[in-house]
Order: C-alpha cells, then sequence, then structure tokens
C-alpha cells in the first residue's frame, strides 16, 4: 500500500495482533525450510538446467517478504495466502521445470530494519520475490536487489521503482492512476475548467508520486489544485476537509490508507460537502463498508486501479475466487488476493520461460521476465515487461464501493487508457 503499497494498503494495526496467533504456524512452517537442496549453489543439474541459488534439484524457492503484524497485516495474509494457493496448485500439476515450488514467508511486520535483516536472511537461498510488501522496505532494499539480479514484485507502484533491471511494478504507477481520475472527474463527474480539486495524500513517494500525476492532469484540464499532505498517523482528517471546503473544492483525490478514506469521506459528507471523491487502490478496503462511513462511501467514492474487482465477471477472476473460498472459507476475498495470485502467475509464467531456454538463474529468469511483452494471466489488463522504464500497464479501472459485492467493490469502468497519459510518459 503504493501499494501501497505502498505502502499500498494501509490497514488498522489492531489487525496485526489478531493475526498474529493465527500466522505463527503458516510462518514456523514456511519460514524454517530456508536451505535448498543440491544445485542451488550455481552450476548444471542432473537435467542439464543451469541453476543458482535458489534452485535444487527437486525444489525452486522463492520469497516473501510481507507484513502479518503491522498495519498492512490484512493485506500481508491475503496474499501469502493466495500465492500458496497458487503453489499448491502449480505442485499438483507437477511444479515448474520437473521441480516443486516453495515460498519461504518472512514477516517484517512492516518494519524496514526487520525487512533488511530478514531479504539477508532468505536472499541466499531463495531465486526471486513474488511479494514485497511497502515502499520504505523496497526503498531500502534497491541495492542489494539490483546486485543480486533478484527478480522481485513490490506491492508497490511508485514510478521512483522504475528503471531497475530486477525490481517490477506490476500494473500501472499512482501518477498514472491520478491522471486517469482527473480525466474521469472532467468526464464522468462535470468538472470543467477553473474549477479546483482537492488532493489528500501521503508524504513520501507514494503520495508525491500521486501529486505528481493529478498536478500534470489538472494544468492540462485548466484546473487547479489544493494539495494536503498528511502522515500515515493521521486518522482524522477533520482539518483537512475544513481547509478543502474553504478552498471551494469541486472534487477530491485522495492517496492514502483506508482509515484515511473512510474519515475524509464520513467528514465530508456530515459537513454537507457532497462531492465526488477518487481514491487511489490503497485507499480502500471491503472492512470500510462495515463501518458507519459505508453510506457515505458507497455515495461519494470512485476508486481507480490497474486490477478489476475481485466481484468481477471475468472467467480467471471468478475461479481464483471460487477456489480462494474454497481453500480458505473464513478468510474474506479482497484486493490482495487477486493481487497476490496475479504476482505470482506471472513469476511462474517467467520461471517456465526462463526452464525452455535452459537456465534458472537469477539473471535467467530475469531475462525471460523482461522478454515478456503481453503477459496476460486472465486477471486484468496484459501488460508489456520489456521496458524497465515505463509502467507495464497505463489502463485503469474504475470501482464503485458496493457493501454487497465480494471484496467490497464493482467495476463502475473497465479498464482504459486515459488520453494524456502517452504525453506524460513521454514527457517523463
Amino acid at each position: 500500500m503504493n501499494t501501497t503499497h505502498r505502502t499500498r494498503r494501509d490497514r488498522h494495526r489492531t489487525a496485526g495482533t489478531v493475526l498474529a496467533g493465527a500466522l505463527a504456524l503458516l510462518l514456523a512452517a514456511t519460514g524454517c525450510s530456508s536451505k535448498a537442496d543440491g544445485g542451488d549453489k550455481g552450476g548444471e543439474a542432473a537435467d542439464g538446467v543451469r541453476t543458482g541459488p535458489g534452485v535444487g534439484a527437486d525444489t525452486i524457492r522463492l520469497g516473501a517478504l510481507t507484513d502479518l503484524t503491522g498495519p498492512y497485516a490484512t493485506l500481508g495474509k491475503s496474499i501469502v495466502q493466495a500465492q500458496q494457493m497458487w503453489a499448491d496448485e502449480t505442485n499438483a500439476k507437477g511444479g515448474i521445470c520437473d521441480r516443486k515450488v516453495e515460498i519461504v514467508v518472512k514477516d517484517h511486520g512492516y518494519d524496514v530494519q526487520k525487512a533488511v535483516t530478514a531479504y539477508a536472511d532468505i536472499s541466499p537461498d531463495v531465486v526471486a520475490l513474488p511479494q514485497v510488501i511497502g515502499s520504505p522496505v523496497v526503498a531500502a532494499l534497491l541495492d542489494d536487489i539490483e546486485r543480486d539480479k533478484m527478480l522481485t514484485f513490490p506491492q508497490a507502484w511508485a514510478a521512483s521503482l522504475l528503471g531497475k533491471d530486477a525490481i517490477q511494478v506490476l500494473g500501472t504507477t499512482y501518477d498514472v492512476d491520478m491522471i486517469a481520475a482527473v480525466e474521469f472527474l472532467t468526464r464522468a463527474k462535470g468538472l470543467k475548467k477553473g474549477d479546483t480539486i482537492g488532493h489528500v495524500y501521503f508524504e513520501g513517494d507514494y503520495g508525491a508520486n500521486a501529486l505528481e500525476g493529478s498536478t500534470w492532469a489538472a494544468e492540462k484540464a485548466g484546473l487547479k489544485v489544493a494539495g494536503q499532505k498528511i502522515k500515515a498517523t493521521d486518522t482524522d482528517l477533520s482539518a483537512q476537509v475544513s481547509a478543502l471546503r474553504e478552498e471551494g473544492v469541486k472534487a477530491i483525490l485522495i492517496s492514502a490508507g483506508p482509515a484515511q478514506t473512510a474519515s475524509l469521506v464520513g467528514v465530508a459528507a456530515s459537513r454537507g460537502l457532497k462531492v465526488p471523491v477518487v481514491s487511489s487502490a490503497p485507499g480502500f478496503a471491503p472492512q470500510l463498508m462495515k463501518t458507519p462511513a459505508a453510506p457515505a462511501l458507497a455515495a461519494m467514492l470512485n476508486i481507480v486501479s490497474a486490477a478489476p474487482a475481485v466481484s468481477s465477471d471475468l472467467p480467471g477472476v471468478k475461479n481464483m475466487v471460487a477456489s480462494y473460498r474454497k481453500k480458505y472459507p473464513d478468510s474474506p476475498v479482497d484486493s490482495g488476493v487477486l493481487s497476490g495470485y496475479n504476482a505470482a502467475q506471472l513469476m511462474g509464467a517467467d520461471l517456465k520461460k526462463a526452464c525452455e531456454a535452459g537456465g534458472l538463474t537469477r539473471e535467467d529468469v530475469v531475462k525471460a521476465h523482461r522478454a515478456q511483452t503481453n503477459a496476460d494471466t486472465g486477471l486484468g489488463t496484459p501488460q508489456n515487461f520489456s521496458d524497465v522504464d515505463r509502467p507495464a500497464s497505463v489502463e485503469t479501472y474504475v470501482l464503485k464501493p458496493d457493501a454487497e459485492a465480494v471484496g467490497g467493490v464493482v467495476n463502475a469502468e473497465d479498464a482504459h487508457a486515459a488520453p494524456g497519459v502517452e504525453e506524460y510518459l513521454s514527457s517523463h
């Protein structure tokens, strides 16, 4: 949460403590098997496949640096379980390159120092990382990941993570999403030249990158942006709403976490500032539809996202939801499930491609990944990974909260590239 992660998805801290005990067994089971078997120090396996760290004669080990006990604990649990489901499904079909896939899970609790230690612990024994939660975490590990040539899929979507061969932002970046948000407001919500839009955003890469996109798009549309920078610890946005009301805003963008989105929309509604609100994807969680803010969210909020709603009727999404509910009947199906499963599917495709080319070293996996120009898991839009300096996708969905829907949201608009995105990318 940016995402997200970023980062991408902020969660109430209390959720982490509830989950901690439940996930201790999972961690114990996955965290203790970090020593790979024969062939993982480099060279050639008996089957003629080049191998390196994380790849043995019978196993392929992947790593996950996640948050199971901190502010993004619900997101972490969803992603871990979705990726484990993918590994189990893959292994049931014979694995990849005649090897079983194992995922080594490390919980950093959204603590950067713990994450750095966890990376040092597992990096000698895994070939790639299909999950790293947290923009600050990814930022702290950038040099190590690049040095180790470890293909990494962060749950973070800041444009600052582009341009690194081994690091892949999946889908769009925060700035592209906000360009789509401004375009949506002018096209569908009646905003016109001279109007002012508010933008409430987290300090750090997530918010700064989102603001970059909204500022550029607003200037193109002749709109003014009234910015309000907040901290992740700010959960009462009454002061920000008052300030935006004084500015006479006709709409509000928010690039923060679910707690902040709920406060913003709830306070705005209660004070009669009933304007359209558009959130970045990490700013919404289905749990919000069980809070007092739910009616206001349903009436005012829209979400821009590179991924479709988990209630989508896309066959791939429907199949994934059915499988997940069967495997984890007591867990909610949220956007983290889709995000985690999609990342695992893409990683699996890279590993298969690398195997077909004769090698499963880290360099082989990165090379196979960067050769993918139309990667399509059936869980959203196809992605092009061949240009390290460009987002993998520029198409954005618009979602609407719906308390009755799986995951608490429905698709309001199908994925499309907002006019102006290509111009923006060519100028940045």
